[in-house]
């Protein structure tokens, strides 16, 4: 008889997000256990619960997910679990703060819908937050070349060196971009074939005048479902809205892919015992969820 299935909600805001619980009982697990204010220092106690209650064929049936909405603060959460484990005697993890990672697969893998991404030319604006860098990391490894943008030009700079320490750049492909001066962010838009709008909720990153102005577009994706939008004249709900030439997704229009993204990547957890699915995986399993719908 197969054990249950237990998904360990790690949430280092003081009350663990409902929207993940949520998706995680959507996704068909038997039971959830969420703690919130989980730290680094505080972390090993939990993860040597979900250890050493089962026997080893029975470990698969736990899982530990990372979240909460200090993403920064969930890596280091998930390297200390990470040193919790032992050969063999471990469980799968899924690490997705504020929904940093299934949001930036499913950005990307809507654009991949129009355009192949190893001849893309994407400019990533909020560049230097969590879906910002994320999606600027799955576009580099898809062969892109990136534009990762910021207001403040030394903040892109550190985002694209820690970036290029992480996976492997090939030459003048990834740019750091300050956007401060209104010329310079349309001399570089003007070369975009997608933009990606990653930044925080109600601040707007692009007029409707700009983008009518990138006659080279063929993608915008806001991922701001606060109005203002991000980028001005697309809306929350648009899903490959045509305007001017190019393709329109709004926040809600990426979001049924996050969210289908989201609740298989919980299923793929308890597939095994020993998975780490972060950004790249969590990429790979949209992109097969993908590849099944258009069979």
């Amino acid at each position: 008889m197969a054990s249950p299935q237990i998904l360990i909600q790690l949430d280092s805001d003081p009350h663990p997000s409902v929207f993940d619980a949520v998706v995680a009982i959507d996704s068909g697990i038997d039971h959830l256990l969420q703690y919130g204010q989980v730290e680094p220092t505080n972390v090993r106690a939990l993860v040597h619960g979900a250890m050493f209650t089962r026997g080893p064929a029975q470990l698969a049936s736990t899982a530990i997910f990372i979240g909460g909405s200090n993403v920064t603060l969930g890596e280091a959460i998930a390297a200390e679990v990470a040193q919790a484990f032992f050969g063999p005697v471990r469980v799968s993890v899924m690490l997705d703060g504020n929904g940093s990672s299934t949001t930036a697969a499913a950005a990307v893998l809507c654009a991949a819908r129009h355009v192949e991404l190893s001849t893309l030319d994407a400019l990533v604006l909020g560049g230097t937050g969590p879906v910002g860098q994320r999606v600027a990391r799955l576009l580099v490894k898809a062969g892109a070349k990136v534009r990762l943008a910021s207001r403040d030009a030394a903040r892109a700079e550190l985002a694209c060196q820690q970036l290029s320490g992480q996976v492997d750049v090939g030459a003048n492909q990834l740019l750091a971009v300050g956007t401060s001066d209104a010329g310079v962010l349309q001399q570089q838009l003007s070369q975009a074939s997608a933009v990606f709008g990653c930044g925080a909720a109600g601040a707007q990153l692009l007029s409707q005048q700009q983008l009518s102005q990138a006659s080279e577009l063929k993608v915008a994706i806001d991922l701001n479902a606060v109005p203002p939008e991000g980028l001005e004249g697309i809306a929350a709900t648009d899903k490959a809205v045509a305007r001017g030439g190019r393709l329109d997704y709004g926040a809600i229009g990426v979001g049924g892919l996050k969210m289908k993204i989201h609740r298989e990547s919980i299923r793929t957890l308890f597939s095994r015992n020993d998975l780490v699915l972060d950004a790249e995986q969590i990429f790979e399993i949209g992109r097969q969820l993908e590849s099944a719908t258009t069979v």
